[in-house]
């Protein structure tokens, strides 16, 4: 890098440092948002504002977890109470009570509810999985800690009446990690008039200022869901929508709790693996390969804030198989980040306003580049590169949240890959109430194929104002060798989404030459203007309807020379029912300019030329209160030289509060001039939970486009809360020939990991 830029990132460094070591001192001045601490006996004070401040009582003996609440502390101590719901009728009080208390002793924060219900029979709760994306919509208790009170950022802890674990980071009240795991014990119960939680979350799993006068935020939900009902503690705007939550500056405050001074803070995590691996194409005649391995990962609280990660002999043997997609556009496929090295402390990396967290699909992030994709570390195309070793520095200091990377990856002799050394650097800081400025720098070496180094620059900054009003924007530079010129991406968005009313204006350019080859760009070479108005009217008059939205939207491309790539004008109409069910349908008027031959298949090469298509799709999503829930879509027009017609259902199946299935069928028939094809996409999950802690699923998935069938079957038991025993099947199948797909690979790994902590 140049050395001012090398130099400029030391004084920042230093800043940083000297963040961390006045941050504690800097704690003891803050002032409480909210009402005055509740004197005790009184564990909770309100505002008019419905701000609230709540004291945490000391327990001197570790409060037993069953689930009943049954213990003497519970008539001693007060409750807390008062929820208000969000939805569906904003600002009222809730319909079915909730109490909690908040307990803590030497080691451990406890949270109680008891969670009050007057059909009971109707509850929904059918998934036990960890982290399972089901929980949220059964019954489910939620809390939220802000452990620096910079009213932006948190660590969040939701269950459901099964006991189901599901914990996850919010960052800058936008970005949610739900692949952010820790140590924390949850028991639930029930009884004739509802449910009860109870949560042990130690003070060693989460990371905060200070102790003396220590201020943390909080804040709780509650969902009924057989009545699609949303409550908090302190009021939360339904503009918010499922992220109200994450609204922290909107949350109350914890005093009283003492969190210990700084220990240790050290995690070690041995891990050993063995197995037996077959390829097809790698050998013939092929055999099954025996072999077996050892590494381990470190976790070390630097500060109360930072946390420095340490992986050697990196293995990935436990993660799920990738969901195959459908691609019928020009652009690259999107897939998300699954290995756990890299998923803590991801969106601390996250630039412009968006976080790999955030994407899905084949279009992921649509086309906004990702500046730091770590997908680009240890994979190249189907190869798995060894990663040798690697650190990271992660969290916060004062106003600054802080990101530091360095991987190295072995070479790869038979796919001619060198040794490989990966660098990345985020800073941000937090200015104004609710906004922060930043900084992004990576660097790889050398460059794909090429000598030399790449590196990456650039500068970002997040505004939000008011309730509903946020700006976007970034400016980055690239240098490749061969590449020069032309090698800049800048962004500006303004988006305003209110409950009623919501509108979105962007402009975008990624320039020809723009390469973050630690990144993601699905399309280059192009300039993009995007504008959208919503308008939501919530009809009192039409009791089965909860919200109607309408929604139009202008997408515009030109190429460096301003002329017209892609045009897509949409018009949306969706009614989301008090029943959680929704139905939608839009239109699109869309136009394509290929300046190239696009070979949409092996067999299908669409040639040079504008394309004017104009397709319509409607869908009913079955809200989750169901037995089988999900969505079906249809969608028919005109596609390139032809038509299109697709089809598509996913969704849920509860055989019993311990097993389901979810299965995925999409078909697209495709009848073009310069030929017809069919695509066909088959994806399902068969999961069964033995306990919160112990999951048996297998994902069986077939697609038609890249000629795949594959089995991925996964055991996971933790034995105890953060060590585990993985049992993974794996195989792959080829479906061109006829008959039973052909056998290509196959493996069967068994992986061991033991948590230590200090």
């Amino acid at each position: 890098m140049p050395r001012a830029l090398v130099g400029g990132f030391l004084r920042l460094l230093l800043v940083i440092l000297g963040g961390a070591f006045f941050s504690p001192i800097l704690a003891k001045d803050r002032a409480i948002e909210g009402p005055e601490p509740p004197v005790p006996p009184a564990v909770m004070s309100r505002d008019s504002r419905g701000l609230v401040t709540l004291r945490s009582t000391r327990h001197v003996e570790p409060i037993v977890l069953d689930g009943h609440l049954t213990e003497l502390v519970y008539d001693e101590v007060p409750s807390i109470s008062g929820f208000i719901q969000q939805e569906p009728l904003e600002g009222e009080p809730a319909t079915e009570e909730t109490e909690v208390w908040v307990f803590h002793d030497a080691n451990n924060l406890y949270i109680s509810a008891r969670c009050w219900d007057s059909h009971l029979e109707r509850m929904i709760a059918n998934d036990l999985r960890r982290d399972g994306v089901s929980i949220y919509d059964n019954e489910n208790f939620a809390v939220i800690f802000d452990t620096f009170y910079d009213r932006r950022n948190g660590f969040y802890f939701h269950t459901n009446p099964l006991g189901a674990l599901w914990d996850g980071q919010v960052t800058d009240e936008s970005i949610l990690n739900g692949d952010w795991n820790t140590v924390w014990y949850v028991k639930t119960g029930l009884w004739a008039d509802g449910w009860a939680v109870e949560m042990a979350i130690p003070f060693k799993s989460l990371r905060y200022q200070g102790s003396d006068g220590e201020l943390w935020g909080i804040n709780f939900r509650r969902k009924v869901q057989w009545k699609n009902e949303t409550s908090f503690l302190t009021p939360i705007a339904a503009a918010y929508k499922g992220h109200g939550l994450w609204i922290l500056s909107k949350a109350g405050t914890l005093v009283g709790h003492e969190p210990p001074p700084r220990n240790l803070n050290l995690e070690l995590k041995p891990f050993v693996t063995s197995g037996s691996r077959t390829d097809l194409a790698a050998e013939e005649p092929y055999s099954n390969n025996l072999d077996a391995d050892a590494g381990f990962d470190l976790k070390y609280g630097v500060t109360r804030g930072l946390t420095f990660d340490f992986t050697f002999n990196t293995d990935f043997a436990q993660v799920e198989a990738d969901e195959q997609q459908v691609n019928l556009t020009r652009f690259g496929l999107f897939y998300p980040e699954k290995r756990d090295f890299f998923l803590e402390g991801k969106d601390n990396f996250g630039f412009g306003g968006i976080a790999t967290s955030t994407a899905r699909g084949a279009g992921g992030f649509g086309d906004l580049p990702v500046m730091f994709f770590s997908r680009q570390i240890g994979l190249a195309g189907d190869l798995v590169v060894p990663i040798n070793a690697g650190g990271r520095l992660t969290g916060r200091a004062g106003a600054y949240t802080l990101g530091l990377l360095a991987i190295q990856t072995d070479g790869l002799q038979e796919a001619a890959i060198p040794t490989t050394h990966y660098g990345v650097f985020r800073l941000k800081r937090d200015v104004l109430r609710r906004s922060n400025i930043g900084v992004i720098g990576t660097y790889r070496s050398p460059a794909e194929n090429t000598g030399g180094s790449n590196k990456l620059i650039g500068f970002d900054g997040n505004f939000s104002f008011y309730q509903n009003v946020n700006i976007n924007t970034f400016y980055a530079r690239t240098e490749t060798p061969h590449r020069s010129g032309r090698d800049a991406s800048y962004r500006g968005r303004f988006e305003y989404g209110g409950d009623r009313w919501g509108a979105e204006l962007e402009r975008l350019v990624i320039e020809e030459n723009f390469n973050p080859e630690i990144g993601f760009v699905r399309r280059k070479d192009f300039e993009r203007s995007l504008g959208k108005l919503r308008f939501s009217p919530r009809p009192r008059s039409i009791e089965a309807v909860r919200k109607f939205s309408f929604e139009t939207s202008l997408d515009y491309f030109t190429n460096d020379e301003g002329q017209l790539e892609t045009r897509v004008v949409e018009f949306l109409f969706q009614t989301e029912f008090e029943s959680g069910d929704l139905i939608s349908a839009s239109y699109q008027r869309n136009f394509e300019f290929l300046d190239e031959e696009f070979d949409i298949t092996d067999d299908v090469i669409i040639p040079v030329g504008g394309y004017h298509f104009s397709p319509v799709t409607a869908a009913y999503h079955f809200g989750r209160q169901r037995k089988v829930s999900g969505q079906l879509q249809v969608g028919a027009g005109s596609f390139y030289s032809g038509d299109k017609t697709e089809v598509l259902a996913e969704g849920r199946a509860e055989i019993t509060s311990h097993f389901a299935i979810e299965p995925r069928v999409s078909i697209n028939w495709v009848d073009l001039a310069e030929g017809s094809f069919t695509t066909k996409l088959f994806r399902a999950r068969l999961d069964y939970m033995f306990s919160p802690r112990i999951f048996l699923g297998a994902f069986l998935q077939y697609n038609s486009q890249s000629n795949l069938a594959a089995t991925n079957i996964r055991f996971r038991w933790e034995y105890q809360p953060g060590s585990d025993l993985f049992l993974v099947y794996s195989d792959g199948r080829d479906t061109l020939s006829s008959g039973f797909p052909t056998f290509q690979n196959r493996s069967l790994v068994v992986k061991f990991t033991r948590l230590f902590r200090f």
